[in-house]
């Protein structure tokens, strides 16, 4: 079936009614055809980019979630069991995709970040996981990964014991991450608080701290108590470096919580978020390629190695908690680069007198009732009173979008945060309706996207696609307390290809502070 051209202003009455027909029906009702997951949600999946260009395939190793790639569900669109996809560590693709609220690709050639040519580069995903890489990256792949991270991306590294250099390049994995931290041209001053020991420990069944709130030890795929090494290697930890740095998992010769022998690492870079395992016996889930040597680490009864992995891979994409806010601020100011200082001072200085904590919103025409933009800055057309896409509540919405033409559509405001507060929230309402039909391909999206006075982006808080179309408003609320003391931009992109329109409106927006 081919993808019908539908513009926005020539929308029929009668896909008007059914538009119209829709919000009446209410969540109960989906308005297009969806997988169950996402018109029961109506939320953004988190994209996960699992590495496979740094020989995660050398020797025995086989640390990739599927032999299709870039997508895994090439091979099989709905998986059940850890042998529909190959790989050895398929247990955690499929688990991850059998959720249904995770986008899974793998990448094969040079990481970039902010690279429009590259359907993978970074900037098009929430989290990246290097699975023992075996390959230093180059320079400008640092860059990206660290650039990747400070503004807001995760990254899952998976190391393995000094000496398995399994392409026999000169570089393990150890060497790898170490170099990743120490020899980049963002910052190569203990950006994440933490190093990669050169050890082979043979043996160990590292055990978990004690944190009922954490939510990578505690969080919805399972409690973690412990974990498995065979050949591994533990981090040390610096916390005067990085106060965010936290060890999770210690082996049962150190002491838990201290700085030395952890086993599993958390930490925080700019809005980012960061965790490292010290070994690939971990995520080995004992399938794979044929002629492979494997182990099942995944189910091993020593440890809880599935739910952390898949707990952190939550954390990591933006699903866990945060710190507080004093804190995280305390750890941008810690870990980020000297030439950004002035300028963080200079928004700092700048938001000072942004309003106190008391729960007022922040945001000028939050639901746009005045019947024009400002001090909203909009593509011309977004802000409507139109029956076609009628508001949440009151007379006017934001309409991105719904040509079915190529079409990019923004609505942005500069906001001053106070500091010293204990919540930030962002928070809208956005509908999504869509005349795509298919259920895999994301063809238009929304953007949701914090920016800083130069219009550098800080982080993308979420991405919305065709592929979330429902009836009704969703609420959809996102943590600003990264940037308490600044002044920043929330700006959301609405971007659609040449056919089937996809709408994104929203309304009843939000920033408040207590």
């Amino acid at each position: 079936m081919s993808r019908s051209q539908i513009p926005r202003s020539r929308l029929t009455r009668a896909w008007a009614a059914t538009a119209a027909a829709a919000f009446t029906l209410g969540a109960g009702a989906a308005a297009v055809s969806l997988s169950p997951h996402v018109a029961m949600a109506a939320t953004a999946k988190h994209r996960v980019l699992f590495d496979d260009s740094k020989a995660e395939t050398a020797g025995n190793a086989d640390w990739i979630i599927s032999t299709s790639k870039p997508d895994p569900t090439a091979q099989n669109a709905s998986p059940s069991a850890e042998t529909d996809w190959t790989g050895a560590i398929s247990s955690w693709g499929v688990a991850l995709q059998k959720t249904g609220s995770y986008t899974l690709e793998t990448n094969t050639s040079t990481l970039t970040y902010g690279s429009s040519s590259n359907a993978l580069d970074l900037s098009n995903f929430d989290e990246l996981v290097l699975p023992e890489p075996n390959v230093l990256l180059s320079a400008a792949e640092k860059t990206a990964v660290m650039k990747f991270v400070q503004n807001g991306g995760g990254l899952f590294l998976i190391v393995d014991h000094t000496g398995s250099d399994r392409n026999n390049d000169g570089a393990d994995s150890d060497a790898v991450v170490n170099d990743l931290m120490t020899n980049n041209s963002v910052d190569s001053t203990d950006p994440f608080g933490f190093s990669v020991d050169l050890k082979n420990i043979v043996s160990n069944f590292p055990k978990a701290i004690t944190d009922a709130s954490n939510p990578v030890l505690h969080g919805s795929f399972g409690t973690v108590t412990g974990s498995v090494i065979y050949n591994g290697t533990t981090e040390t930890l610096y916390p005067a470096d990085n106060a965010n740095v936290k060890g999770l998992v210690y082996v049962t010769t150190s002491t838990s919580g201290g700085n030395t022998g952890a086993f599993f690492t958390t930490s925080q870079f700019g809005s980012g978020r960061v965790a490292v395992w010290g070994d690939s016996s971990a995520i080995d889930d004992g399938t794979g390629e044929s002629g492979k040597s494997l182990y099942d680490g995944w189910n091993d009864t020593g440890g809880t190695d599935a739910a952390l992995a898949l707990n952190a891979t939550a954390w990591l994409a933006g699903t866990g908690t945060t710190t507080s806010a004093s804190a995280s601020a305390s750890a941008s100011a810690s870990t980020s680069a000297s030439a950004s200082a002035s300028a963080s001072a200079s928004a700092s200085a700048s938001a000072s007198s942004g309003g106190s904590c008391s729960g007022t919103n922040l945001l000028g025409n939050p639901g746009f009732e005045t019947g024009s933009a400002s001090p909203w800055t909009a593509s011309s057309g977004v802000v409507a009173n139109s029956s076609k896409e009628p508001p949440r509540t009151g007379s006017y919405d934001a309409w991105l979008d719904g040509y079915g033409t190529t079409t990019t559509d923004t609505l942005s405001q500069s906001v001053a945060l106070p500091s010293g507060c204990t919540s930030y929230p962002l928070s809208f309402w956005l509908h999504i309706d869509t005349a795509e039909t298919t259920t895999s391909t994301a063809y238009d999206t929304l953007k949701v996207q914090v920016l800083n006075s130069s219009g550098t982006v800080l982080a993308t808080l979420a991405t919305f696609s065709n592929l979330n179309a429902a009836s009704g408003y969703t609420q959809h609320s996102y943590s600003l307390a990264s940037y308490a003391g600044q002044t920043v931009t929330v700006k959301l992109t609405g971007a659609e290809d040449s056919v089937d329109q996809t709408s994104f409106v929203v309304d009843d927006t939000s920033v408040t502070t207590s």
